[in-house]
């Protein structure tokens, strides 16, 4: 599979270097070079300087054609940028956007774009890791709309309209 993901940070990165070493082809792309450092040296993918938002980039990266796209920077508006571009400009079809807000998460899951929410994850890790039972706080939700670029993402991985959470999807991996 052709996997992108825009944000070489933390995430980024081990999501990167995981995809590669089990043989996907992977691009990644960061606006700073020196994000690049975190991958290792047997990243045998493609690391490309610039914006992830921006749609000239991404098709001069090679990114049309991706089975997958992953917004994974810091910045929720970025990655929804991103995410929005990718499935719309670019027809991918399954995207992800990495979201820090739980309202803004759903909100954009309304919209057609699946969102992961680190709050919710890191909700419900704590909570697992204490013995309490999982937040009402979504960590991963599948599109459960549309949005203005037209309707995508009908795939098996995130069943529009299923939620899941940290120890949900701990669960099922």
């Amino acid at each position: 599979m052709k996997i992108v993901v825009v944000g070489c940070g933390r995430v980024g990165a081990a999501l990167a270097d995981s995809y590669d070493r089990a043989g996907h082809e992977v691009l990644i792309l960061d606006v700073k070079t020196g994000a690049f450092d975190r991958l290792p040296s047997t990243f045998g993918g493609r690391a490309i300087r610039g914006d992830g938002s921006d749609k000239d980039v991404l098709r001069r990266a090679g990114a049309e054609g991706a089975d997958i796209f992953l917004a994974m920077t810091e910045g929720d508006n970025r990655n929804v940028m991103a995410a929005q571009v990718a499935a719309e400009t670019l027809g991918i079809e399954r995207v992800v956007a990495k979201l820090n807000d739980p309202v803004r998460a759903e909100a954009y899951a309304a919209l057609g774009l699946a969102t992961l929410c680190r709050t919710g994850l890191m909700h419900d890790a704590i909570n697992a890791y204490l013995g309490f039972a999982p937040s009402d706080v979504v960590g991963m939700l599948g599109p459960t709309g549309t949005h203005p670029g037209g309707t995508h993402h009908d795939h098996q991985a995130a069943p529009a309209g299923e939620a899941h959470t940290a120890s949900a999807a701990v669960m099922e991996a």
